[in-house]
C-alpha cells in the first residue's frame, strides 16, 4: 500500500489536524469544536419549506391523511421517524409507508402511490427519496396526490413535477425532513428529533465537517441521554454504553441493526421500533433487529466469498452477479470488493426478469455518473458519485458490464492510497496525546480518524491471535493489533525494524464492552496501535 504523508504545516499536532482538514480560521475552528446548527442557520431555510408547510397545516385543518413515503436504510428510516413524530405531535393524521426492497425496490413507486390513494391520503411526503421520480410524479398527479418531495440526493437534469420540493445536498434526509418540520414544534421535540438526524448523518457517510458535522454533535449530545424505548432496547440488546455512544457506535452497531431489517425482511418493523411507546414492543423488536442483523452477516460473508471468486483482476471494474445474491446484501459485498482490490465494483442480485444492482466507487470515479449513460437499458438509476444504485433487466446484465468495461478502460492502475495525517516520533505516543484526539470527535467522512505513522520501530512479543486471523506485537514497547494481517507473521520476527501506519487508542476492552473503545479512559488502560499498514525496513 502506498502512502502519503500530509504536507506539514504545523509543528503542533492539533493545529496539523485542523490544517488537514481545511480549517484555518479562528471562527471554522470554533465552528469544529463547538459546531452549532444555528452557525449554519442560512442552510437551513431550504427553499420549498414555506410552500409545503401551508399544505401540511391545511391538511391537518381538513383532517386529510397524509402518508410519509420513506426508504428502507438508516437515512429514510430515521426521517420518517422524524416526520411520523412530529406531525403526530402536531395533530396529523398521519400514516408511514416504507417501501419493500425486493417487491418495489427503492423509492417512489406506482404500488406505493396506489396505496396511498386506496388509502385515502390526499398528501404523500417523501423523505430521503423522489427527487429523481419523474415518471412517479406524473402519477401522483394523475392520482390526484399533492407530492411533496425532501431528498438530499443528486437530482437529473428534469425535476420530478410535484407539488413542492424541498431539496438539500448539504444535509442526509432526515435532516432535511428535520429542516422542513423543526419550526413547528416544541422546542423539547425538535431536540429530541436530531438524535435521528445524527444517527442518518453517519450513517449515511455524510461529511462531518460543517453542516453535517453540526448535525451529528447536537445529535449525539441528545442520544446520550435519550428516553427513546426503542433505542434504549436496541442500545441494550447490542450490548453498549449509552453514556459512551460516538460514531462508532452509530455506525457499526445501532446503523448496521436498523439497515438489517430493510435488507432482509421489511424496514417497517425498524420504524416501528423508533416510534413504539412500549418498553416490551421495543425489546421484542430490538432482540427482532439483532438476530437479523446476524443472519444478514453470515449471507454477506458467503457472498463475499463467491464474489471474490468471479474477479478477474485484469477488469477496471468488478462487476459479479449471481441469483444466489440477496438484494438486500449486494450493497455490502460491492463495497467489500470496493475496498479490497480498490477498483469500481457493482454486485448484481439476478432475478428472473428483473435484477437489482449496487455500485460501489473509489476516489475520482464518479459511478453514479458512469452508470447513468446507460439508461437506455436501465430501468432505474440512484445516488451519489461512491455509490449507486440500479435496476435491470436480467437479460441486459452481459451487455451492461461490456459497456461499463470499455467506459473505464482508460482508468489508470492505481494502488490505494494511505492518507498520513502526521509522523509521529515514538516517545511521543502517550495517553495523554489519546485523550487529546478526542476533541476531533465525531470521526466520519471528511474527518476520519487520524491516521499516523512512525518509522524504524522495533518488533517484540510477536504472535497471532484469533485462529491466526490476527497480528499482535509490540512496537518500541507500545502494544500494536493488526486486524486480519496475520499472514504477516511468517514475515516479522523480534528485533526486526518496521515502519507503521496506525490509529492510536487506549485499549479499554473488557468483557463488559462491546469493542475496543478509542477514547474512554481510566488509570488501567494501555496505549494501543491499532495498525493500518507494516512495511519492512530494507
Amino acid at each position: 500500500m502506498q502512502w502519503k504523508v500530509a504536507e506539514r504545516k504545523s509543528s503542533d499536532l492539533e493545529e496539523q489536524l485542523l490544517a488537514n482538514r481545511g480549517i484555518k480560521t479562528k471562527k471554522k475552528k470554533e465552528q469544529f469544536f463547538n459546531p452549532k446548527l444555528s452557525d449554519f442557520a442560512e442552510d437551513l431555510k431550504i427553499p420549498g419549506i414555506e410552500k409545503s408547510v401551508k399544505r401540511i397545516l391545511q391538511a391537518i385543518e381538513k383532517n386529510e391523511l397524509i402518508i410519509v413515503y420513506g426508504d428502507y436504510d438508516v437515512d429514510g428510516i430515521c426521517a420518517s421517524a422524524i416526520l411520523y413524530k412530529a406531525l403526530s405531535f402536531l395533530g396529523a393524521e398521519v400514516l408511514p409507508y416504507i417501501p419493500h426492497r425486493d417487491r418495489e425496490g427503492y423509492g417512489l413507486s406506482n404500488t406505493g402511490l396506489q396505496h396511498a390513494k386506496d388509502s385515502g391520503a390526499k398528501v404523500v411526503l417523501t423523505v430521503d427519496n423522489g427527487i429523481v421520480a419523474i415518471k412517479q410524479a406524473k402519477f401522483a398527479k394523475a392520482l390526484g396526490l399533492d407530492l411533496i418531495i425532501t431528498d438530499h440526493h443528486i437530482p437529473e437534469k428534469e425535476k420530478p413535477e410535484a407539488y413542492a420540493i424541498v431539496h438539500s445536498t448539504k444535509m442526509c434526509g432526515a435532516a432535511v425532513a428535520w429542516c422542513l418540520i423543526h419550526n413547528l414544534i416544541k422546542k423539547d421535540l425538535t431536540e429530541e428529533l436530531l438524535q435521528f438526524c445524527a444517527i442518518a448523518t453517519v450513517c449515511d457517510l455524510m461529511p462531518l465537517i460543517g453542516l453535517g458535522r453540526a448535525f451529528a454533535y447536537e445529535g449525539l449530545r441528545i442520544l446520550r441521554k435519550t428516553m427513546n424505548p426503542g433505542l434504549l432496547a436496541l442500545i441494550n440488546e447490542a450490548g453498549i454504553s449509552l453514556s459512551e455512544i460516538g460514531s462508532f457506535e452509530i455506525g457499526y452497531i445501532i446503523g448496521p441493526r436498523l439497515n438489517a431489517m430493510g435488507r432482509l425482511e421489511h424496514a417497517i418493523d425498524s420504524l416501528r421500533l423508533l416510534c413504539t411507546k412500549d418498553p416490551l414492543k421495543a425489546k421484542r423488536l430490538a432482540q427482532l433487529l439483532c438476530e437479523t442483523n446476524a443472519t444478514r452477516r453470515k449471507m454477506t460473508m458467503e457472498a463475499l466469498e463467491q464474489a471474490k471468486l468471479l474477479i478477474d483482476k485484469e477488469q477496471k471494474i468488478h462487476v459479479l452477479s449471481s441469483k444466489n445474491w440477496s438484494a438486500g446484501i449486494i450493497g455490502l459485498v460491492a463495497g467489500r470488493i470496493c475496498e479490497e482490490y480498490y477498483r469500481p465494483a457493482i454486485a448484481i442480485s439476478v432475478g428472473g426478469e428483473v435484477s437489482k444492482g449496487s455500485a460501489r466507487s473509489i476516489n475520482g470515479v464518479n459511478i453514479v455518473e458512469i452508470i447513468r449513460k446507460h439508461t437506455d437499458i436501465l430501468i432505474d438509476i440512484g445516488g451519489h458519485p461512491g455509490a449507486a444504485g440500479f435496476s435491470i433487466l436480467s437479460k441486459h446484465i452481459e451487455i451492461f458490464k461490456k459497456r461499463l468495461e470499455k467506459d473505464l478502460l482508460d482508468l489508470p492502475e492505481t494502488e490505494k492510497v494511505l492518507e498520513i495525517e502526521a509522523e509521529i516520533e515514538s516517545g511521543k505516543l502517550t495517553k495523554s496525546l489519546v485523550v487529546a484526539l478526542q476533541k476531533f470527535e465525531p470521526f466520519g467522512m471528511d474527518n476520519r480518524k487520524p491516521v499516523f505513522a512512525t518509522n524504524n520501530m522495533q518488533v517484540s512479543d510477536l504472535r497471532t491471535v484469533g485462529a491466526g486471523k490476527h497480528l499482535k506485537f509490540r512496537a518500541d514497547g507500545i502494544d500494536a493489533i493488526a486486524f486480519g494481517m496475520g499472514e504477516m507473521a511468517d514475515m516479522l520476527q523480534s528485533g526486526q525494524t518496521i515502519d507503521l501506519a496506525y490509529n492510536l487508542e487506549l485499549d479499554t476492552y473488557n468483557s463488559s464492552k462491546a469493542r475496543i473503545s478509542s477514547f474512554a479512559y481510566n488509570g488501567n488502560d494501555k496505549l494501543q496501535l491499532k495498525i493500518k499498514d507494516i512495511q519492512l525496513v530494507k
